[in-house]
């Protein structure tokens, strides 16, 4: 009997892990290049221009990256989801993130996987999603 219960508290733990990590994932939206000018901004601020803090710090605004794991390759696809290659853009972002994955300089790491990640096609389709057209400044 013990044992059915031991069970089936395991279960129900898994379950709310599921339901609060599938909440927090739904959280999360899709930036738009204003949000990504005014946390860019307040970045620069708090880094004192320097470019690869204010790249981390960008993208932990924009919820694109974590210590931990760096890019979140599905989210930054979902971004450009128009292009209609998600799974070679997340190839790419993973690939980028495992090659320069450096936990001990997290900035760097950030730094160097975007220069990776950007040095192709994605680096164009960013700037297209920049651009000073979509920013109502």
């Amino acid at each position: 009997m013990n044992h059915l219960r031991l069970e089936i508290i395991c279960w129900s733990c898994l379950l709310i892990a599921m339901a609060v990590s599938t909440e927090a994932a739904s959280v999360w939206k899709l930036p738009t290049a204003q949000m990504v000018y005014e946390d860019l901004e307040k970045c620069r601020q708090e880094s004192q221009e320097e470019d690869a803090h204010t790249l981390r710090c960008l993208v932990k605004k924009l919820g694109l990256w974590t210590d931990e794991s760096g890019y979140n390759a599905r989210r930054i696809a979902k971004i450009f989801a128009g292009h209609n290659q998600m799974e070679e853009l997340m190839l790419v972002v993973e690939h980028c993130n495992r090659k320069e994955q450096d936990t001990s300089h997290l900035d760097d790491w950030a730094f160097l996987a975007y220069r990776c990640a950007t040095s192709g096609q994605f680096g164009h389709w960013v700037k297209e999603f920049m651009s000073p057209k979509e920013v109502e400044r």
